[in-house]
């Protein structure tokens, strides 16, 4: 593909199909970072920790996991499963469930406790159960430290972050223009996989399965055109 070319995956094989006619798409990011324009304060004190046990929900799909603070964004497992969402369908809030396994009347009743003497953040620690960062991202993102502010948290993506730091990559060479094994039809012999294809996975664990699995099967069907 054409994520971190430092380490050589730099597509540079793209001229040469194209100058075969052979189509290949634009890449794009895939399982990247998105920017946040945090405030100083948050990101110095918070990038590279992780808000864990997290609900995010983007443009009515939702899943499950935990997210990193980076101090360009926001990155983690969660983020790279919706990232193909965010970048296609960009200008909706990423929305963050700080509590999804307390439903919303049960986090108001205990909201409802008095807070003694305890700070904010120790009293939103015992009842809630919120740790250090989601305290402080309620706080960042100016939601209310009530059931609903928790529930809800609102976090404004800018955009994708490069393609040179993302995990993979979208786009390549067109489906229609290889064969069911992966040859290409306008250069018979040659095989493409893996990332030089156009596809995208959510996780770096189905990207190289599926890289391994093209490849096993381009392999056999190069042996069976030799034998």
């Amino acid at each position: 593909g054409a994520s971190w070319p430092h380490l050589g995956s730099d597509a540079k094989w793209v001229p040469v199909l194209q100058a075969a006619g052979i189509t290949v798409n634009g890449f794009k990011p895939a399982n990247s970072r998105f920017l946040v324009n945090w405030s100083k304060v948050f990101r110095d004190r918070f990038a590279g920790t992780p808000v864990k046990n997290v609900a995010l929900t983007y443009a009515g799909h939702r899943v499950r996991g935990e997210v990193m603070i980076s101090h360009e964004g926001i990155e983690g497992g969660a983020i790279y499963a919706l990232s193909k969402g965010i970048r296609e369908q960009p200008g909706h809030p990423l929305m963050i469930d700080l509590r999804p396994d307390l439903k919303f009347e049960v986090l108001n009743e205990r909201l409802q406790r008095p807070r003694g003497k305890d700070t904010q953040s120790n009293y939103l620690r015992k009842v809630a159960g919120l740790t250090p960062v989601a305290i402080s991202l309620l706080r960042e993102t100016g939601n209310a430290m009530d059931a609903a502010g928790i529930k809800q948290v609102a976090v404004p993506i800018l955009r994708p972050a490069g393609i040179a730091r993302a995990i993979s990559s979208a786009g390549g060479i067109a489906f229609d223009e290889v064969t069911e094994h992966f040859q290409l039809k306008k250069m018979p012999g040659c095989y493409a996989v893996g990332e030089m294809l156009d596809w995208e996975a959510p996780t770096g664990g189905y990207l190289l399965q599926a890289c391994f699995s093209t490849a096993v099967a381009a392999a056999k069907d190069c042996l069976k055109s030799l034998a």
